[in-house]
């Protein structure tokens, strides 16, 4: 058996690479915020939410914004925002979540998890684990569904990896992992691509960077729903995001990988062919999810 990337990009994708290139090259090298400094400025000039609720799951305590659909949603997406543990959602989170819910007609619930370094870890997982307690015990009552899923977008598809390791007996149809960060340690080849960056010293502190509860890709991951896994052919994670859908496959998981050609860390936020694409292909994988898990449970009743 041969592989390489070619095998995970559609052929379709590449009469668009020129395209993505020109937009890389006017768009230039973006970097996180290298200390608390540059954090603060970042911060202040994001417009926050504004939209966060309170939830409960025994004594624990988390917020959430939901977005509806128009009509009666068939399903509900648990969503992690990105922005590196420490920057969380953004308005442009927000109309990305409504543009999914009434595209698909589903619930979206957006967690607003504590933020580094304020609330290193495990602050982050706590709630998004919480989070996804209070939806599987209420999800019927509050949405008239149990048709579950969810994903995160960078720092939040580590989040989704942590909360599905949390919960053992999940009901979650699958999972869509955007360009996450699944090796904070630094000991992988992947890793150590990323270890010096600021936001793995805010979010993860003095802990043990091995445990899976930071590093995913160190974990169990036995007993995983079916994953989408999304990213990009130029994304300093790519190495990372190939090394866990391996890993998933190696432990008997099904993995949907798909490697797009020019496309930088959160190529997805972006207006390109290729980005555009990459969502509609979120889309797609979700709504077979969903749909599948419908099926089924009808079938069953």
């Amino acid at each position: 058996m041969r592989l390489d990337l070619n095998s995970f990009i559609d052929p379709g994708l590449l009469r668009h690479v020129e395209e993505a290139r020109s937009a890389n090259a006017a768009r230039g090298t973006r970097r996180g915020p290298s200390g608390p400094d540059e954090l603060r400025d970042l911060r202040a000039a994001i417009r926050p939410s504004g939209k966060s609720v309170p939830i409960e799951f025994g004594d624990r305590r988390a917020h959430v914004r939901i977005f509806r659909p128009q009509g009666p949603p068939h399903g509900v997406y648990l969503h992690f925002p990105g922005g590196g543990f420490y920057l969380g959602a953004t308005p442009q989170d927000d109309e990305r979540d409504q543009r999914l819910a009434d595209a698909l007609g589903i619930v979206v619930v957006a967690v607003d998890y504590r933020l580094a370094p304020e609330h290193p870890w495990p602050a982050a997982p706590d709630d998004a684990e919480t989070a996804a307690r209070w939806l599987i015990e209420h999800s019927h009552e509050q949405f008239g569904t149990t048709n579950l899923a969810l994903g995160g977008f960078s720092a939040g598809a580590t989040l989704a990896m942590t909360t599905l390791l949390r919960l053992r007996d999940h009901p979650f149809t699958g999972a869509v992992l955007q360009f996450g960060t699944y090796d904070l340690s630094g000991l992988t080849p992947a890793g150590r691509l990323i270890a010096d960056e600021y936001f793995i010293k805010a979010y993860a502190g003095g802990a043990d960077r091995t445990v899976p509860d930071v590093s995913p890709v160190f974990g169990d991951l036995r007993g995983l729903p079916p994953l989408l896994v999304v990213v990009g052919a130029l994304d300093v994670l790519l190495e990372d995001n190939l090394a866990l859908a391996a890993r998933v496959v190696a432990s008997g998981g099904a993995v949907d990988l798909r490697i797009y050609p020019e496309s930088q860390h959160g190529f997805t936020n972006r207006d390109t062919k290729i980005a555009r694409q990459a969502r509609d292909d979120v889309e797609r994988w979700l709504t077979e999810r969903l749909e599948s898990r419908r099926d089924q449970h009808e079938v069953a009743t």
